[in-house]
């Protein structure tokens, strides 16, 4: 476990409005003036600092919460996207072309999974579907092609830790790039000092945590990040996916909360798991000793900030889990509703939901139970009033 506080660089950030304002002013400008037309043909030419171009290449208020984002997870630099979707494609778009190939884990985000295994392959980029945890299936998968190895800190939606520190040392000998999501984790778990090369954010659900906005971003190399900025080969302008800067500044006045919040997500999260395991049922925390990627996390992850708000139960049967949650929004425990990180707590069903892009077989080899539901634990107050609902719940549905 980690000492390093990846706030405290947020904290330091300080940045001004041009009036002195605490909080930066939003640049409301689709375009920008230039003082000379040479200095226009030198911002097409290359990339000049603090100069701006047109709000696809970049805008001052997305910048700011480029730049804290790029404090957050301790990289060189970042940019901001419409979606988390929009950062992953946009991110393997500028580094694999035809003919080649992406090894990911094969327990990622519908979305993402449908993206690898349908998409694609449209464009002549193949990607093969391994168990993250096996390191000798990642090594066999990986060929003269491989562009990308892609995984997630921790899984969605079993929860599944990814062993950062040896999928880079496997990345790194084959010369290609460790792609991570770490959405799940924000604060809990640093990947880029893991060795990952570049990490992925949808910033919809925790670091935004309010679920009133669409919005992604990509943490890298200052190199890269320029790579997918440039004006004429790079796939975040030429694709377009702009965050619109109203929305930028509000999800950087949430991301100054994001230390505090996920302390109290994962607190509660950790005694809803304990509780549930308590009265027999089977839970899926990495907070719990018996998890299996529990002792790796111990080893990766930053001290003092939890094991996240996620976690997972198991009801049995799709039916028993449908009938679960409509009971679970009735008695007012949480929301029926996918997404993750609201202050609220959230719960679905992935096999039916956030998942149901996967292939039902394929599910069942990834040990994705039909009955499997995720919660997203909010910032309860009262956990135990929580935990009594839920259990009167769980009971009243003969779940155990």
């Amino acid at each position: 476990m980690h000492k390093f506080d990846p706030c405290s660089d947020i904290q330091d950030y300080l940045v001004f409005g041009e009036y002195g304002d605490v909080n930066p002013s939003v640049t409301d400008s689709s375009t920008y003036t230039f003082l000379s037309p040479q200095k226009m043909k030198e911002l097409f030419d290359h990339e000049i600092e603090g100069c701006f171009l047109y709000s696809r290449h970049w805008n001052p208020t997305n910048k700011y919460l480029a730049d804290a984002l790029s404090k957050l997870e301790s990289s060189e630099s970042a940019i901001v996207t419409a979606s988390g979707m929009a950062a992953i494609s946009c991110s393997v778009l500028q580094l694999c072309g035809s003919g080649d190939e992406i090894v990911s884990s094969r327990t990622i985000y519908g979305g993402t999974y449908a993206l690898f295994k349908n998409f694609l392959p449209r464009f002549g980029i193949n990607v093969k579907f391994v168990n993250i945890q096996d390191f000798a299936a990642v090594k066999k998968a990986i060929t003269d092609k491989t562009k990308i190895l892609y995984c997630e800190s921790i899984s969605n939606p079993l929860l599944e830790i990814a062993n950062l520190p040896k999928l880079s040392e496997i990345s790194k000998a084959h010369n290609i790039k460790l792609m991570v999501d770490n959405t799940f984790s924000p604060v809990i778990i640093s990947p880029l000092r893991l060795g990952a090369d570049i990490v992925i954010h949808s910033l919809t659900k925790y670091i935004n945590g309010t679920s009133d906005c669409v919005a992604g971003c990509v943490c890298s190399s200052h190199q890269f990040i320029s790579q997918l900025t440039d004006i004429n080969s790079g796939a975040s302008m030429l694709l377009g996916p702009v965050l619109d800067s109203y929305r930028a500044a509000s999800i950087l006045k949430n991301l100054h909360s994001l230390h505090i919040r996920m302390k109290k997500h994962g607190e509660n999260a950790m005694y809803i798991a304990e509780n549930l395991k308590k009265i027999g049922l089977k839970v899926y925390y990495p907070g719990l000793k018996d998890h299996k990627g529990h002792k790796l996390m111990l080893e990766i992850m930053n001290e003092g900030f939890g094991f996240s708000g996620m976690l997972a139960i198991d009801a049995g049967t799709s039916d028993k889990a449908d009938s679960l949650m409509q009971r679970l929004q009735n008695e007012k425990f949480g929301y029926l509703a996918v997404s993750l990180g609201y202050f609220k707590t959230l719960f679905s069903s992935p096999g039916s939901s956030t998942s149901s892009e996967i292939p039902k077989e394929e599910q069942v080899q990834m040990g994705l139970s039909e009955g499997l539901v995720r919660i997203s634990m909010g910032l309860d107050n009262d956990v135990h009033k929580s935990f009594e609902r839920l259990k009167k719940c769980i009971v009243e549905e003969k779940i155990i």
